[in-house]
């Protein structure tokens, strides 16, 4: 065979010159050399071998088809672009000359041709001038391959093709052999991959090839490239063809060995390609590296929906499966030792991402219990890598759904299994999966501390049965001892395992244990911080830096509680180093002290005070605080403090991680790592903050924090703003690309994250300052997305503490939806608008979101902000007040909430046509009550209110006749009854008056009632109501007995009030009554009075007003009197309903006369007005009749002139009337004179008669009482003074006065008529008032009184006990400066009465002891020295022989 020179060397020469043919050349050589039969025969081997070493086949057909012009080139075939170029020749010539060439050789056709293809493919693989390595072929390449391919196809046709030689001879070049051209074969069904493969002798270098190619392939794939789409497909069809033969089961296979080979490439490759990877990660993979994204490449087959429909799901099960057990076991060089130390550092935050991600995918195909199960399997029976198995635990428990119950289970059966058959490899499990799941949050799992304390804490725990158990227990965390980090040993010692008294040795041997190993780690418990967290399993914060912290939360703690905090106190006793030597130096470090002192100077006072600051040390710190107020203008002149740039850096990766969440938002590919880039937030988080690990380690303590004032530090305000815009902008993003329903759970971890609890007051603090004080700053996107921030902490409210937030808000904790509720007014326009906003965003969301479970629902959502929106609607709404008359049946409205120009109203309106939402509203607690209404509608401030006066009263009488008035009780509304829609309103009034939100809105507390500007409008409605019902006829049958409304309401509410003398009860009972007051005030003066019955005689009942008078207000009265107000308003209100009667004067009568017997207080009140009072009766009197004035209104005005007389000139006629009455006017009068002395007075009621002197005297006794009680009112040396001219007058006249010292015991009528006129707290200080008389008793003429000494003693016991109740404390107040020198503090007062007994005792007559046996036995009990006197008299008396 001549070379290519050759041949044009011969065409080169003359034309004479014949060229021989192969044939002639053979003959002639035959015809020189004679061979025997064998020789010939081994020459024809030699040449066939020669000829298949180095066939050329275009050079061939060149030789055996004669001229040029006919020539037939194989590469010129190949290289042609033409489509049909060869077609006719390739199924005749090519094929024709192969097989006469091969009848030449006398070797197969078939075999010829596979060596001329694999040549030609060589050849074509080699072509490529790229550096080396290379995997993927040119376009040049792949157009010539096209074209050899298909030449291989005719002849496979043909059936002159052997796919076996082919494949010996590619293999004898596999270095040259691209990836791309080995797939090719395989799609254009000239040889498969698997027939390839098996063809080669040597499996493990196939393999190796085999992986580096892949390796390659990966490599590209990440790169940029335009062939990418190219490497995919070879990818993902190698990868197909490795799964289906190494994991899917077929019967007809098992015998065959070709098969089994195949299966053991495809395991080693799958297998060699994860393990490299692995291996790679574990030395540090650089992210961005070729090894990385070659990594990343990989691990992307894992990936279900890519294989739907190819392979079966039990074939990717069993795949995934056994990836799962290759990860798991890969190089298990780790100890559990090594796992107990090192675990921290393998949690899901840290996990490497491709892992992670891998794991991830591994879950898809396998239920929860399915993932738990087989990695049970594979921790029981083989050798793991520590580290793989809890970064997967880690993962599982972020990914997961329920991950919480599912680890719970699983380690409820690994302390089972471990109790019962005392298995440390399941108890070191158990405790292994716990950590390890605590260590990702409150979000997803208990704390280790609350876990540990849940299962060991109680008697009933696994360890409790038994000694043995406890014995097994001990031992096994004695064995961890000297691996454990320090912060699981300090949850052991404080929250140690429930042990039973006989086996506490157990306990106290590993305290001791543990304790000794802490201080070989230099970590003390006493040195462990107040608020320290147990939980966390990072690394111990040293004492100072654990001591600032302290130091802020125990001022959080002081200014919301306003006391010491306990833990503070606590520490000061029972921890004392950690005390005295971090938290006081943390505490008490030198600052330049504020002109006003702030909380952390009062919690120093506050701990001064208490001796819990050693004095050296507060000197110091108060020369320190000096010296660095000396030295502030010199640092003020260097600058202010530049914050550290070392915090930039963990924000800067913080803002990255978010960005990389929101980038996957908009992608669906990329849903299923959400949740880890959520946790990577999380992380970061963290990190920003310098927080730990954030889970508590016991019962969460409530935020508290201030509604009216709410404060962060800059540095927690820009996380919280950062963390809160990038939540608004992944709302956004997700909602471009679906509905809520379809968005998956990313909104759910994202707010989980934010809710550790250090971090979420920061959060709750930014959200009341951007919705109570910024929201009409706010835009449609920041109030969309602080609507679902909302909705999602309320779907998480079950494990969120409560909120307690500073005034005007509820003591209460308040659960989270409540608490954004609050932050959400609806008193003013911009105000309303906002909670429009927000309500219309929270509902549509939830509706959408949680569209089939009401539970959810109802805990997303605040009932109140239901009510809110309903509210709105209504009011700013006239076409929503109407039934709707066709609702939408469609889902609603989300995406025109996310348009950067929502039109709210239309969205509101939108919303409110909807089905789902008349059905939401339909349900229990959710709709909108009369109640409700009132509420809200009470808040409303008309001077910044949307509607006007106008369109304000029309709404309110709408709402009230026509909505609430006609509504079914059961629905929150009236039932039609007009006296409840009355009583309702009034307490609401008065719930609103009571509450500390009416005083926001005026300083004024005159008002209507309270100062509540939002309530005018919503009294005008009770007035015209209550004049409605004033005007309809009684009810039939009952209407005497029942009463007014309006007293009912009263008596119910102040029932309701806890009943007691000491301040806090005082001072609630006499706001109540004052509320109470200003309602009557308000309505018409009628209501005081019932009109008469037609009977005769026809007398108005005031009995209502006469109890509310005798029960209550007597008992804030002063002087005997009511106020002006009430006292005019009674008066009016007789008068015009006795108008109303057939006799009017007879009517005023009958009642006087009532009032006389049953309710005193109201004549001596009118007796102590009538200055002011009397002119307005006798107008009002004049307009109905020309008669004088009723009989009994003249003997007020005869009373009254009495009394004027008798502190005039003028001699006094006698006293007309009560005598108590007149006494009541002569008391008055002689008030507002404020003689010094009224022995004139007194000399010029000579022959008047003696209730006259008792009633003045009982009177100015009560005026003493006040002056001790009320300073301010009259002096109390002048009250004593006329106490004392009173009681000297009696003493004279012979009149006796006991009886005012008697008047609970007395049965007679002026003693009841008297003490209906006093407050009963004055009648039980009658004691201090009787004993300050003491120096002005006449003691001679008093022994002569039969029921002195028992009314003494009785006084003196009394005294003594109101002095140990602490009800004289009071009294002293002017006395403490010296204004009664004898008698100046209560223990004067008791001695001096003591005295005055033990002298009165020995003096008594006989007679006295009668009436004091009943006295002895408290006297006993009281003081044992006087009832020791008391005895001794009564005995000499009764037996004279004993004195």
């Amino acid at each position: 065979m001549s070379a290519p020179g050759a041949r044009v060397a011969a065409s080169n020469q003359g034309s004479g010159v014949r060229r021989r043919a192969w044939a002639e050349l053979l003959e002639g050589r035959v015809e020189r050399q004679k061979l025997s039969p064998e020789g010939e025969q081994k020459v024809r081997e030699s040449a066939v071998r020669l000829l298949r070493s180095h066939l050329n086949l275009s050079d061939l057909i060149l030789e055996v088809e004669g001229p040029p012009c006919d020539q037939l080139c194989l590469r010129q075939l190949i290289d042609c672009d033409g489509p049909d170029a060869h077609t006719d020749l390739s199924n005749s010539l090519i094929g024709s000359a192969l097989r006469d060439q091969a009848t030449w050789l006398g070797i197969p056709a078939a075999v010829l041709s596979s060596q001329v293809v694999a040549s030609g493919l060589m050849r074509i693989c080699e072509a490529d001038t790229r550096p080396p390595p290379k995997v993927l072929l040119t376009p040049e390449q792949r157009k010539k391959l096209s074209s050899l391919l298909e030449i291989a196809q005719n002849l496979l046709a043909q059936n002159m093709f052997s796919r076996l030689y082919f494949c010996q001879e590619l293999w004898k070049a596999q270095n040259s052999l691209l990836l791309e051209a080995v797939w090719r074969l395989h799609v254009q069904n000239v040889v498969s991959i698997p027939e390839l493969l098996e063809s080669h002798t040597d499996t493990q270098a196939v393999v190796v090839w085999l992986c580096k190619n892949l390796g390659l392939l990966c490599e590209q794939i990440e790169a940029p490239c335009q062939h990418t789409e190219v490497a995919r497909a070879v990818l993902a069809d190698l990868v197909q063809i490795f799964v289906l033969r190494g994991f899917q089961k077929s019967e007809g296979m098992r015998g065959d060995r070709a098969p089994a080979q195949m299966a053991q490439i495809a395991m080693a490759v799958l297998e060699r390609m994860l393990a490299s990877t692995l291996e790679a990660m574990a030395a540090g993979l650089q992210e961005g590296s070729p090894g990385y994204k070659a990594g990343s490449c990989w691990f992307g087959v894992f990936s279900g929906p890519m294989y739907q429909g190819i392979l079966s799901a039990e074939t990717l099960k069993r795949w995934f499966c056994h990836t799962l057990t290759q990860i798991l076991t890969h190089k298990p060089v780790l100890k559990v030792s090594d796992a107990v130390q090192m675990q921290r550092e393998w949690s899901f935050a840290r996990t490497p991402t491709l892992l992670s991600g891998l794991y991830r995918r591994l879950f898809v195909i396998q239920s929860p219990e399915e993932l738990v199960g087989h990695l049970q399997d594979i921790l029981e029976t083989q050798e793991v890598n520590w580290r793989h198995v809890l970064s997967c635990v880690s993962t599982l428990v972020i990914c997961l759904p329920d991950a919480q119950q599912l680890v719970n289970a699983w380690v409820t059966r690994l302390l089972a299994r471990a109790f019962e058959s005392w298995d440390l490899d399941s108890m070191v499990l158990a405790f292994l999966v716990v950590r390890q799941a605590a260590l990702e949050g409150p979000a997803v799992f208990p704390s280790y501390a609350t876990w540990f304390q849940a299962t060991f804490g109680s008697t009933r725990g696994v360890h409790s049965c038994s000694k043995k158990a406890l014995v097994f227990l001990f031992k096994f965390l004695s064995d961890l001892v000297p691996f454990e980090v320090p912060r699981y040993l300090q949850v052991h010692i404080l929250h140690p395992p429930l042990v039973p008294g006989k086996y506490r040795a157990l306990l106290t041997d590993y305290v001791a244990l543990a304790k000794t190993r802490l201080a070989d780690l230099k970590v003390s418990i006493e040195n462990m911080g107040l608020y320290e967290d147990l939980s966390s399993a990072g690394d111990i914060t040293q004492p100072q830096s654990q001591a600032s912290q302290d130091v802020e939360k125990a001022l959080t703690v002081f200014e919301h509680t306003g006391k010491v905090p306990v833990a503070i106190l606590e520490a000061s006793i029972f921890r004392k180093s950690y005390y005295l030597s971090h938290f006081l130096p943390a505490l008490l470090t030198p600052r330049v002290l504020p002109r006003a002192p702030d909380s952390r100077e009062a919690l120093i006072e506050s701990l001064r005070r208490a001796d819990k600051i050693p004095p050296a040390l507060y000197s110091t710190y108060r020369q320190a605080c000096s010296t660095a107020g000396q030295k502030q203008p010199e640092d003020a002149a260097q600058g202010g403090e530049v914050e550290p740039s070392g915090a930039e850096e963990p924000l800067d990766l913080l803002t990255a991680a978010l960005q990389e969440l929101r980038a996957s938002m908009t992608d669906p590919t990329q849903h299923d790592v959400l949740s880890a880039q959520v946790a990577m937030v999380s992380e970061r988080l963290h990190s920003v903050l310098g927080l730990s690990e954030d889970v508590g380690s016991g019962e969460e303590a409530p935020v508290q924090l201030s509604i009216q004032a709410p404060e962060l530090q800059p540095r927690e305000q820009r996380v919280v703003d950062l963390l809160l815009t990038s939540f608004c902008q992944n709302l956004m993003a997700a909602s471009s690309v679906g509905p809520p329903d379809r968005q998956g759970p990313w909104a759910t971890h994202f707010v989980r994250a934010l809710c550790g609890r250090r971090f979420l007051p920061a959060v709750l603090t930014r959200l009341c300052q951007l919705l109570r004080h910024q929201g009409p700053s706010l835009s449609a996107s920041h109030v969309l997305g602080l609507a679902v921030l909302a909705v999602h902490l309320g779907e998480s409210k079950s494990v969120l503490p409560k909120v307690h937030v500073g005034p005007p808000a509820p003591a209460r904790g308040l659960p989270i939806p409540e608490f954004i509720d609050s932050l959400l007014p609806c008193a003013a326009q911009q105000a309303s608008t906002l909670c429009l906003k927000f309500s219309t965003a929270a509902i549509s969301y939830s509706l959408c979101k949680f569209s089939q479970s009401h539970e959810l629902l109802h805990s997303c959502l605040s009932p109140g902000l239901i009510k809110k929106f309903q509210f709105i609607m209504f009011r700013w709404f006239p076409e929503a007040r109407d039934p709707p008359s066709q609702e939408d049946p469609a889902s609603p409205p989300w995406r025109p909430l996310c348009l950067p120009s929502v039109d709210w109203r239309r969205a509101a309106l939108c919303l409110w046509k909807q089905r789902a939402l008349q059905e939401l509203l339909k349900q229990e607690g959710l709709q909108l009550t009369y109640r409700d209404w009132l509420q809200l509608e009470i808040e409303i401030q008309p001077e910044v209110d949307s509607l006007s006066d106008t369109e304000r009263q029309d709404f309110q009488q709408w709402a009230i006749h026509q909505h609430f008035l006609p509504m079914p009780s059961a629905a929150g509304g009236c039932d039609g009854d007009l006296e409840a829609a009355c009583t309702t309103l009034v307490n609401v009034l008065m719930d609103f008056c009571q509450s500390s939100r009416s005083y926001h809105h005026s300083e004024n507390s005159d008002l209507v009632l309270g100062g509540c500007k939002g309530n005018r409008d919503i009294f005008s409605r009770l007035q015209e109501m209550a004049a409605d019902l004033e005007q309809c006829p009684a009810p039939l049958g009952h209407a005497a007995s029942r009463g007014h409304f309006l007293f009912g309401v009263f008596h119910r509410r102040l029932q309701a009030l806890a009943h007691g003398w000491d301040v806090a009860s005082r001072l609630q009972r006499q706001r109540e009554l004052l509320t109470c007051k200003r309602t009557l005030l308000g309505l018409p003066p009628s209501m005081l009075v019932s009109s008469p019955c037609a009977e005769q005689p026809a007398t108005p009942s005031c009995a209502d007003f006469f109890h509310l008078v005798n029960s209550e207000l007597r008992n804030f009265s002063h002087d005997g009197a009511l106020t002006h107000d009430i006292t005019v308003h009674f008066f009016r209100g007789l008068l015009n309903t006795c108008a109303r009667s057939r006799d009017p004067s007879l009517a005023a009568d009958l009642a006087l006369t009532a009032c006389q017997t049953q309710c005193p207080l109201l004549l001596t009140s009118a007796l102590l007005w009538w200055s002011s009072l009397e002119p307005e009766l006798h107008c009002r009197w004049r307009r109905w009749s020309q008669s004088p004035l009723p009989a009994e209104l003249q003997k007020l005005q005869e009373a009254h002139l009495f009394a004027e007389s008798v502190s005039s000139p003028l001699t006094p006629s006698p006293a007309p009337g009560p005598s108590w009455l007149c006494a009541a006017a002569l008391h008055f009068v002689i008030q507002r004179a404020r003689k010094e002395s009224i022995w004139q007075e007194l000399g010029k009621l000579d022959g008047q008669g003696e209730e006259l002197f008792v009633s003045l005297f009982f009177f100015s006794l009560m005026d003493l009482l006040s002056s001790y009680l009320i300073p301010q009112a009259v002096s109390s040396l002048k009250a004593l003074d006329i106490c004392a001219e009173i009681l000297g007058c009696l003493q004279r006249r012979r009149i006796s006065w006991l009886l005012v010292f008697q008047l609970t015991e007395a049965d007679v009528p002026l003693g009841r008529t008297l003490l209906s006129l006093a407050p009963d707290h004055q009648i039980r200080l009658l004691p201090v008032a009787f004993y300050s008389l003491l120096p002005y008793f006449d003691k001679d003429a008093l022994l002569t009184e039969d029921a002195f000494l028992h009314v003494a003693l009785n006084m003196y016991l009394k005294l003594v006990g109101l002095f140990v109740a602490g009800e004289t404390g009071a009294i002293w107040t002017l006395a403490r400066g010296g204004e009664l020198p004898t008698q100046g503090d209560p223990v004067s007062l008791i001695t001096n009465a003591r005295l005055f007994l033990l002298q009165l005792i020995p003096r008594c007559p006989e007679r006295s002891f009668l009436h004091v046996a009943e006295l002895l036995a408290v006297s006993e009990d009281c003081d044992p020295e006087v009832s020791a006197a008391l005895l001794s008299r009564r005995q000499a008396v009764l037996d004279p022989s004993l004195s």
